[in-house]
Formats: structure tokens, C-alpha cells, sequence
């Protein structure tokens, strides 16, 4: 009878340091993601200036050519290029400094 309260007494303290151990990292969860998420931000910051869509401006004239050959037979619709197709576009992008639109951010 002795022997089955000690294996008893040997579950139960295995039981209680394995919650420990679980409740440890439950506790720790929160640090170690805090901890990760000031990681990726550092490296964000190191990157430099991210995408601003307030500061992109664009300004494109676009031209398409193309020749074709459509013919109607028996229902079916035949299309066939008759001359060379292409597509040009000409114009200018520019990113204005982010400085230029920081006071954009201030309000928010």
C-alpha cells in the first residue's frame, strides 16, 4: 500500500511540473512576441522609406495598333492578324520625397 502511494505521489509531482513548465510558457508567449514583432519592425526601419501611394504620380499616354481579318462563315467567327500588333506607351513617373507628404500622416 506504501508503494502505490508513492507512485502516486510520483505521477502527481510529474503531473505538477509538466503544468509548470506549460504554464511558463503560456507566460512567456506574450515577451516572445513582443520580442519577434520588435524585430521586424527594426528591420523595416532598416529598409528605408516604404511605398506611399500619396507620394507616386504618373501621367502615361498609351497607344495600341493592330490590323485584323474577321470573316463570319457557317456561325463560326474566323479572326486572323493581318499586320504587325504592338503597343507603345510614352510618359513620365516621379516620386515626390516623403517629406513633402509627411504632414499627410500627422493627423492620423
Amino acid at each position: 500500500m506504501l508503494l502505490r502511494q508513492r507512485k502516486g505521489q510520483s505521477t502527481l509531482e510529474y503531473a505538477l511540473l509538466i503544468a509548470a513548465v506549460v504554464a511558463g510558457l503560456l507566460v512567456m508567449q506574450m515577451y516572445v512576441k513582443r520580442g519577434m514583432s520588435g524585430r521586424v519592425k527594426s528591420a523595416s526601419d532598416e529598409l528605408g522609406e516604404q511605398y506611399d501611394p500619396t507620394a507616386f504620380s504618373a501621367n502615361y499616354t498609351t497607344v495600341s495598333h493592330s490590323k485584323r481579318n474577321e470573316t463570319l462563315s457557317s456561325g463560326k467567327t474566323t479572326s486572323k492578324l493581318t499586320d504587325e500588333e504592338y503597343t507603345r506607351r510614352n510618359g513620365t513617373e516621379s516620386v515626390s520625397s516623403w517629406s513633402a507628404n509627411a504632414s499627410i500622416y500627422d493627423n492620423l
